[in-house]
C-alpha cells in the first residue's frame, strides 16, 4: 500500500530534510512523500517551523525547475516561487534521495486553481451565467488553460520522473473556494453555490453547441434561479435534497440537463490529455470528492482516462468511509488505483482513537494509498497518530 503525506517545499527547507525523512519514516509510517509541486495562495499556521509560525505562499506559482523549450510559444507561462529559486529546488534533492532509499516521490499539483495567472488571462477563467469572471478558476474548456497544464504535468514527469502526479482541480471550481475576504450575506444553498459556479464562458458555450446541447438556454435558466436566490428574504432551497441525487435533480429540465452532463467532457478529455503527455513510468492521479460530478467530474470516465483517483474522506465518519471507497471501487473497477486521504485537523480529528477509527476502512485489500493532510500544519504528535492508526508493518 502507498502511504503518504502532503508536504510543502518550505516545510522541507524549513524543518530539514534529513528530519522531514525520518519523521514521515519512523513517526508516521510513511513510504512516500507528496510534494506540493503547483500550489495557489493561503496563510498557513506553521506550528514546527524553526523559522516562522506563519507563511503566506506566492500565488500561483511553481515549485519546480521548469523547462523553457517545453513553455515557447504558450500564452500562459509559469512562475518559480521565490523559496525554490532562492532555496534551492527541493523536488530534484527528494528525487535523488529517492534513488537511495526507495522512499517513493509523489508530486501533488494544482492544475487550474491559479489567482495570479487568471488575473494575467482573464480571457482562461470560468465565468458564470452573469458573465462575472472566477479569477480564481481557470476553464477546462479553454484552450490556453488546457495548454499551460498540459506543460506543467509534461514538464514534471519527463524532467524530474515521480512515481506519481496527483491532480488537483482539474474541474471547474466551486464559488465557494474561500477567496480573500468572502462576502455573502444572501445565505447561499449549496444549490445555489452549485449555479453560481457553473462556467459559461465563450470556451465552454462553444463546446456545448458543439456537441449539439443548448447551452444559452441553460444559462438564462440560471440566470433566473440565481436571481431569484438573491430576492428571498432568507434563504430556502429550490432542491431539498440537493446534492444527494445528483444530476437526476435536473431531469425535468432538459436543456439544463444536458449541459450539466456534458460539463465532464471537458475535464475528463483534459485528465486524458494529461495522461497521455505525462511520462509512461509516471502515473496520474485524480484528486476527488464523493460528488465530484459537481464540479465535472464522472468517476468512472476519470478513472479510464488516468491511471486512477484519490477519493476525499474529509468531514467524515469513520461508518461512511466504507460507502465512500465501495463507490470508488465500482466506479474505478479493480485495475485501477484507489486512495483516500484524510485531514488532521482538529476538531475534525480529535484524537488517536477517532482517526484510527476512520482508517481502518481504508487498510482493506481493495484499497490502494492513503494520503494524509499535512505535514508541516501539524503538531508533530499527531505524526504518532497516523503511525499507530495505520501499524508500521504496513510500510
Amino acid at each position: 500500500m502507498q502511504l503518504s503525506m502532503w508536504t510543502y517545499p518550505w516545510d522541507i527547507q524549513d524543518i530539514g530534510h534529513d528530519t522531514v525523512a525520518r519523521e514521515l519514516a519512523e513517526r508516521a509510517g510513511m513510504n512516500t512523500i507528496s510534494l506540493a509541486t503547483s500550489y495557489h495562495a493561503g496563510r498557513f499556521l506553521q506550528p514546527r517551523s524553526p523559522r516562522r509560525k506563519a507563511y503566506f505562499p506566492e500565488d500561483g506559482t511553481i515549485y519546480f525547475q521548469p523547462t523553457p523549450k517545453r513553455w515557447d510559444g504558450l500564452a500562459i507561462q509559469p512562475k518559480v516561487a521565490d523559496v525554490i529559486s532562492e532555496g534551492g529546488d527541493v523536488l530534484a534533492e527528494l528525487i535523488r534521495r529517492r534513488d537511495g532509499s526507495g522512499r517513493k516521490v509523489s508530486c501533488w499539483t494544482v492544475c487550474l486553481h491559479n489567482t495570479r495567472l487568471g488575473m494575467l488571462h482573464p480571457r482562461a477563467v470560468t465565468r458564470n451565467a452573469f458573465g462575472d469572471p472566477n479569477y480564481y478558476s481557470l476553464c477546462p474548456s479553454n484552450a490556453d488553460a488546457r495548454a499551460y497544464v498540459r506543460a506543467l504535468i509534461a514538464d514534471i514527469s519527463h524532467r524530474y520522473r515521480p512515481d506519481m502526479i496527483e491532480l488537483e482541480t482539474p474541474t471547474f471550481m466551486g464559488f465557494a473556494h474561500e477567496y480573500h475576504h468572502e462576502k455573502d450575506g444572501v445565505g447561499l444553498m449549496a444549490e445555489d453555490d452549485f449555479l453560481l459556479s457553473l462556467c459559461f464562458c465563450p470556451s465552454c458555450l462553444a463546446g456545448a453547441a458543439k456537441a449539439g446541447v443548448d447551452g444559452e438556454a441553460a444559462r438564462r435558466l440560471v440566470c433566473e434561479w440565481i436571481n431569484e436566490a438573491c430576492e428571498r428574504a432568507t434563504p430556502s432551497p429550490r432542491f431539498p435534497d440537493f446534492p444527494a441525487r445528483g444530476l437526476d435533480t435536473f431531469a425535468p429540465w432538459p436543456q439544463l440537463h444536458a449541459y450539466f452532463a456534458w460539463r465532464f467532457e471537458p475535464v475528463t478529455s483534459l485528465v486524458a490529455e494529461l495522461r497521455e503527455v505525462a511520462h509512461p513510468a509516471t502515473h496520474v492521479v485524480v484528486i476527488d470528492l464523493k460528488e465530484g460530478w459537481l464540479g465535472g467530474s464522472d468517476l468512472a470516465s476519470i478513472g479510464k482516462a488516468c491511471d486512477g483517483v484519490i477519493l476525499s474522506a474529509y468531514g467524515m465518519e469513520a461508518d461512511q468511509v466504507p460507502e465512500l471507497l465501495a463507490t470508488g471501487r465500482r466506479a474505478l473497477g479493480p485495475d485501477k488505483f484507489l486512495g483516500t486521504c484524510y485531514r488532521l485537523y482538529y476538531p475534525e480529528m480529535s484524537g488517536p482513537d477517532v482517526l484510527a477509527a476512520k482508517v481502518a476502512p481504508a487498510l482493506a485489500a481493495e484499497v490502494d494509498g492513503i494520503n494524509f493532510y499535512n505535514y508541516g500544519l501539524i503538531p508533530a504528535a499527531r505524526l504518532d497518530w497516523i503511525g499507530a492508526a495505520i501499524g508500521r508493518s504496513n510500510v
